[in-house]
């Protein structure tokens, strides 16, 4: 780790040093260059189109900026002859060649039209929305926001459209967990990918892409599709940055900061934030128990009262050098730790058959929790040519360390003491080449390598300290995957074609140290995927697309320590689970008017292998109540139809809505075996189900006297039917109110996380001797107030890259897979 940090420190003194050096530019007799920058189809103004203006024929840029949000630009050159090239990204650039300067010039309107031939990056509408719809893609931008100012990641991609985040800080996608999360292109290092959200600052996002049917550049893994967070790296010359602080009930505070310096070679950015946050939750669990003959014999309620404190820390800080005017290379360091605790009360009041009160007994969970993660990124961008043909190459080491131990202490018969310590370590090589072969055509071709190592002790102790060898374990995890990828993509006329091929070999080794259990599983597979769009007018694209995807299991799911949090209802994870499949469909169509924007996609998808968590009986009871364990297995198959729309209505300049609705039919054919403790006969459970579900979500932005915005967001998850019982709907509300002071450059948001305090999970189980019904809720209404101070800056700033020649992460697309 010392060589590690020293290294990075001799990058920055490098191009701390380079950057000293620099010439300064010669004093010139200058005159001023002006115009304006319009979407050619709607006249709206582009903010943060790229001018350049060089010598004819040459690459060297003399002169360049930026426009502002009303599409302007006012640049200083020299007298002489120049080449101009106005640029935006998803748009095809303007070029005036050997226009002469002689005095102060005004160039005039500048309209850009969208670049259709860009495959991968067709903007339909690029309007200054909090929502971008692209064909591939829908682009949240953060920053126009004001539900998350103060919070974090979780908070962020809740508010995403398709995207939910439940209320133990997991991430579906259309009604998925299956799911895959990037930040900056490169999958999470997290062991804990949940609470690593919820450790980073809303403030360092830039944006969240959500592809729902990736092609073969991106990493086959995620059934359901990928969810990239974009963090921020400034574009403004010079010394700017922003400030944000919170507070709020329950117990919570933090501040943040985003800083960015650049010069015209180098590029300094860094975010650091702390928070500490108090989540208080609770639920229940009542259950009634069946004897052989199916007459009850007896009823057991489970109340549960949680209280869980963290606070972390998260930095991030890194410099992009512009070693040539073609060749650059980003450096960063990530680091995150944080400690927190959890208080988990459990009490237990038993009746018999007629419900009578028979007795009570309880259980409570000491826990503390810490973890310390530290990730270094290098990028580097070669471009041969400004028309897209260029090389990437990517580095990624990581290491991360969770902890956690509690003291379990019950009624009876005694306490209980566990410990948990998780080591990741993770390397990650990547190589994109893109080759432009004509007018609309492509051609791609990468490399990727992963690398990674885990190593999870477990130990359970009683009350005397002695270790309890059938709970304790040390799982080993090593997973190493090779992968290469080709693509090729073109036009012709109004369709545009996109065909691509993957190749994963998989070498993954679960072993189970204390038992010398150990179990290799190797695996290749070929994914392809095909995108074909058709252009029906500037205002209408329609697609087809498929893609292979494939999800293997981890952490949790392997991991075969027992959850100790509850004596009776036990979580065990399966070391043989095997990876599922996925045989992704997507029909997608856009179509936007003056003021709506609408989208629409059916999708199918079949997944064989898929993973499900069943319950069985253990043959234990505590108290006279039988011990459930509840674990996940490789179900036969699943199929899911659905369809989803987004629209964006503006019906007023004050007034913006953003709606999205997802209705899916999941179909699932399986079986489940276990033994039965009393009998010894083998237990087939049947796990044929077929159930409806949807999402909606509206949320409504508001400009009121004063200048005060007001956002209302409402979200409703529906019923859903499961193999052993159902979830029943959940309704949520948010709201939020912000004030622009200080010229501007401050702001003041106030926000209510759920408003009625509704968003609890509740489900049935139904189980051949056990009927259950339960609730829990993660985190209760929150109340939040903050303060932004931006320098430097303009408050619309989503610093969008408009450089796309010069800027990070891409291998052919915007992203690496």
């Amino acid at each position: 780790m010392k060589k590690f940090k020293f290294a990075v420190l001799i990058i920055f003194l490098f191009t701390g040093l380079h950057n000293y050096a620099q010439q300064a530019p010669s004093n010139q007799n200058k005159v001023k260059v002006t115009g304006r920058v319009l979407e050619k189809v709607t006249k709206q103004p582009l903010e943060y189109a790229t001018i350049s203006i060089t010598a004819p024929n040459e690459t060297k840029i003399i002169a360049g900026g930026i426009t502002n949000p009303k599409g302007e630009f006012d640049l200083s050159v020299p007298l002489g002859t120049y080449d101009i090239k106005v640029e935006f990204i998803s748009f095809k650039a303007t070029e005036i060649k050997g226009k002469n300067i002689s005095a102060d010039t005004n160039l005039g309107v500048i309209n850009l039209s969208e670049d259709a031939a860009q495959l991968n990056e067709v903007v339909v509408r690029a309007e200054k929305s909090t929502v971008e719809i692209k064909l591939d893609k829908k682009v949240y931008n953060v920053g126009q926001d004001m539900m998350v100012k103060g919070g974090t990641v979780s908070d962020v991609l809740d508010n995403v459209p398709s995207v939910s985040v439940d209320t133990e800080g997991n991430v579906s996608l259309r009604g998925s967990d299956n799911i895959r999360i990037l930040i900056d292109g490169r999958p999470s290092n997290a062991i804990n990918v949940a609470e690593a959200l919820r450790q980073l600052p809303a403030d360092a996002i830039d944006k969240v892409e959500v592809i729902t049917n990736p092609s073969a550049r991106y990493d086959a893994e995620g059934g359901s599709g990928l969810i990239n967070i974009i963090l921020k790296k400034g574009k403004n010359q010079g010394f700017n940055g922003t400030f944000i602080a919170s507070t709020g009930i329950p117990e919570t505070y933090g501040l943040s900061a985003n800083l960015n310096y650049k010069t015209a070679k180098l590029n300094y950015f860094t975010t650091a934030g702390y928070n500490y946050r108090t989540n208080e939750g609770g639920g229940k669990t009542n259950s009634e128990y069946f004897n052989e003959d199916g007459t009850t014999k007896s009823f057991l309620d489970e109340d549960r009262d949680t209280k869980r404190t963290s606070d972390g820390f998260n930095g991030r800080a890194g410099v992009e050098w512009a070693i040539t005017p073609t060749t650059f290379w980003t450096n960063a360091i990530n680091y995150q730790k944080s400690s927190g605790s959890t208080r988990d009360l459990i009490n237990y009041n038993n009746y018999d058959a007629a419900h009578a009160f028979t007795g009570s007994s309880f259980r409570l969970n000491n826990g503390d929790t810490g973890s310390e993660d530290v990730e270094f990124t290098s990028n580097l961008i070669k471009n041969f040519n400004d028309k897209g043909h260029k090389l990437t190459a990517d580095l990624s080491i990581s290491e991360d360390n969770d902890d956690s131990n509690s003291v379990i202490t019950a009624s009876s018969p005694n306490s209980n003491n566990t410990l948990n310590n998780q080591v990741q370590r993770q390397v990650q090589l990547q190589a994109d080449y893109v080759l432009p072969l004509g007018e609309g055509s492509q051609f791609e071709a990468g490399y990727k390598g992963s690398f990674g190592n885990l190593n999870n002790e477990y130990y359970v102790t009683d009350g005397a300290g002695v270790k309890d060898e059938n709970l304790s374990n040390t799982l080993e995890y090593k997973e190493n995957i090779n992968a290469f990828y080709s693509q090729y993509g073109f036009k012709v006329n109004k369709f545009s074609y996109l065909f691509g091929l993957r190749w994963e070999d998989t070498n993954i080794q679960v072993n189970l140290l204390d038992n010398s259990d150990f179990n290799t599983k190797k695996y290749n597979n070929l994914f392809p995927s095909a995108f074909v769009s058709y252009e029906i007018s500037d205002q209408s694209n329609f697609t087809v697309s498929y893609s292979k995807r494939l999800t293997r299991p981890r952490g949790r799911f392997m991991n075969p320590a027992t959850n100790y949090s509850s004596n009776i209802n036990i979580f065990q994870g399966n070391p043989d689970l095997n990876p599922s499949l996925t045989d992704k469909y997507d029909i997608g169509y856009i179509k936007r008017w003056d003021k709506v924007t609408f989208n629409t996609s059916a999708y199918f998808e079949d997944t064989k292998n898929v993973f499900s968590f069943v319950r069985s009986p253990t043959g234990e009871e505590v108290n006279g109540v039988p011990v459930i364990l509840s674990r996940p297995i490789n179900l036969g198959k699943e199929q899911k139809f659905g369809f989803e729309f987004t629209l964006n209505y503006s019906p007023f300049k004050w007034w913006r809505l953003n709606s999205n609705f997802n209705f899916y039919n999941v179909k699932t054919t399986g079986e489940n075996s276990y033994t039965d403790f009393t009998t010894g006969e083998v237990v087939v459970q049947n796990l044929d189900n077929q159930a409806n579900s949807w999402f909606a979500r509206i949320s409504s932005k508001v400009t009121l006297p004063y200048k005060i915005d007001w956002q209302l967001s409402t979200m409703y998850n529906g019923e859903q039917k499961t193999a052993q019982g159902k979830n029943l709907g959940q309704f949520s509300m948010n709201t939020a109110l912000s004030k622009d002071i200080l010229k501007d450059k401050g702001t003041i948001a106030f926000n209510i996380s759920d408003v009625f305090n509704s968003r609890i999970m509740r489900s049935y189980t139904n189980l051949e001797n056990q009927t259950s019904y339960g609730e829990m809720q993660f985190r209760k209404r929150q109340f939040n107030l903050s303060f932004t101070y931006r320098f430097n800056k303009a408050k619309s700033e989503r610093e969008k890259n408009t450089a796309p020649k010069n800027e990070g992460n891409d291998g052919g697309g915007e992203f690496p897979g």
